[in-house]
């Protein structure tokens, strides 16, 4: 078997983790990617003016929002951001304690709790990465916590700045997200070192206002990229905007236009020119659906396009109708109230992109 051997860079949507510490100004460092999208689990943007989906209450209805940005990466166009992933956990936790009915983690003992954490926050992380591959950038915010490490063997002990996030040493939640994304930046403030004290002799450390994002690993902290940045840099997007690709994502309802009701079979001249179509347009219809199923003609194929008789196909093998679908694509203005199930027949991406949503269609209607 013969492989094709490629070579150099490859754009793609970005997995960026910004954590700091309090009121440094990461959901406003988060507000100028590319389109932004914020899912504000913690509530705290009020006071930025940005595009958010309602706070999710809960764990699956966090679950359902990244879905539907999944399956409609179109209402989003950019940059979808978890603000933030401390907060996402602790909806995990909930959920995992009111399945079983505990009232905490600790409730499960033997560390089961934080097991379970830990396997369903990775199937959460594991969606983001499906919005990542529909072509979408994925933002996670984060607190930061400080702990005080003592490396066995040396002398003396240091802090260390890390995600505030579960960090057992088998279901570390905080390990495995510095693994999933591309870059982990720590924001935090700068801080200057005085030599001594003049009474107590000790060195003083003296805090500024100047906002850094340290980009690489250090013992004082938890960072990394896969850019090539600097180890430090000021806080400041136009720092960061030449590694985050903007997302090109078409809108159906801006590229897709009402059509006539398209025949399937051949037609006269004349019967073309009353549809409003030049015969280049009907020349690249379809050709009508052939089978040789009995049903066929039962289940309505026979009189559709190849490519609409598959989808219809898919429709109905998990529950839906034409009419469930047409509603679905009418609701997001993809499509108008009066176009038929038809008119989808020239519209291969539309008819491609179908298929994808049909679970989102389902739930949507399941729902109501």
């Amino acid at each position: 078997m013969a492989f094709e051997i490629t070579r150099g860079t490859i754009a793609k949507p970005q997995k960026t983790i910004i954590y700091g510490v309090e009121g440094i100004g990461k959901s406003t460092l988060a507000a100028q990617f590319p389109s932004p999208l914020f899912i504000d689990v913690e509530g705290g943007t009020a006071h930025i003016d940005v595009p958010r989906l309602p706070q999710p209450t809960s764990w699956s209805m966090l679950f359902d929002e990244v879905r539907w940005i999944r399956d409609f990466p179109y209402e989003c166009g950019g940059t979808l951001v978890i603000d933030t992933l401390d907060w996402a956990q602790q909806l995990c936790a909930a959920h995992i304690c009111g399945a079983e009915s505990k009232k905490s983690i600790e409730d499960f003992g033997y560390g089961i709790g934080y097991t379970k954490v830990y396997e369903e926050f990775g199937k959460f992380l594991n969606l983001l990465t499906d919005v990542c591959e529909r072509g979408l950038n994925v933002l996670c915010l984060a607190h930061a916590s400080i702990e005080r490490i003592e490396q066995p063997g040396e002398i003396g002990t240091y802090d260390h700045w890390g995600l505030k996030l579960q960090a057992g040493r088998k279901t570390s939640i905080a390990n495995m997200v510095k693994e999933w994304a591309d870059a982990v930046l720590f924001c935090n403030y700068k801080t200057n070192i005085n030599v001594t004290d003049a009474r107590s002799g000790k060195a003083v450390a003296q805090g500024g206002r100047i906002r850094q994002i340290h980009t690489n690993h250090s013992a004082a902290y938890d960072a990394k990229n896969r850019w090539g940045m600097a180890d430090s840099i000021p806080m400041e997007w136009n720092q960061i905007a030449p590694y985050i690709p903007v997302p090109n994502i078409p809108n159906p309802a801006q590229v897709m236009q009402p059509v006539q009701n398209v025949a399937t079979q051949a037609t006269t001249n004349a019967s073309v020119a009353a549809q409003n179509l030049t015969q280049a347009e009907f020349d690249a219809i379809p050709v009508p659906f052939d089978t040789n199923e009995p049903n066929a003609a039962q289940n309505g194929l026979e009189s559709l396009p190849d490519n609409l008789a598959k989808l219809k196909v898919q429709i109905e093998g998990v529950g839906l109708t034409t009419d469930d679908v047409m509603g679905a694509l009418v609701s997001k203005g993809y499509a108008t109230p009066d176009m038929p199930f038809e008119a989808l027949a020239p519209r291969e991406d539309i008819v491609a992109w179908i298929p994808t949503v049909l679970d989102s269609i389902k739930a949507s209607i399941t729902t109501k």
